[in-house]
């Protein structure tokens, strides 16, 4: 692993997952007061009208003119991104944010295993070792005694 560059990262997805677990909860608060659609249309619409600042501002580098080159399903990100948000402000009311969140990394492991090991998005495959499985089965056990 290198240090400086890998740690780096390492961090900044370590701040995402922070910031994921803070911003679920802010939004079920804001889910309680005006319902569940209310809470993830002003969660968008905030990130819409912030990123566009950014845009028109010229922070945000975008190159427009490679658009075409994308292909037309991975734009669906923008509406995974509302049943995330949506399945968020659902569950951590119910559960709690820490099995919650738990919940929702063991999905996105167990998911991002798969998309590793076939190579979709275009992505270097590697291969769904038994390591892998074991990591996967003490998060789900971790996850399972959340719930106690």
């Amino acid at each position: 692993m290198n240090i400086s560059g890998d740690l780096f990262f390492l961090i900044v997805a370590i701040m995402a997952g922070v910031f994921m677990a803070v911003q679920g909860s802010m939004n079920s608060v804001v889910s309680r007061a005006i319902g569940l659609s209310g809470a993830t249309f002003i969660v968008h619409l905030t990130a819409t009208l912030i990123m566009t600042a950014v845009i028109l501002s010229g922070a945000g580098k975008s190159t427009w003119v490679n658009y075409t080159r994308v292909p037309w399903y991975d734009y669906l990100g923008g509406a995974i991104g509302v049943l995330i948000t949506y399945a968020v402000v659902m569950s951590i009311p119910r559960l709690g944010a820490a099995v919650a969140t738990t919940a929702i990394i063991v999905g996105q492991v167990l998911t991002a295993c798969l998309l590793d090991h076939f190579g979709f998005f275009g992505l270097e495959k590697m291969p769904f070792t038994w390591m892998r499985f074991l990591g996967l089965v003490l998060l789900s056990i971790g996850a399972k005694l959340l719930l106690n």
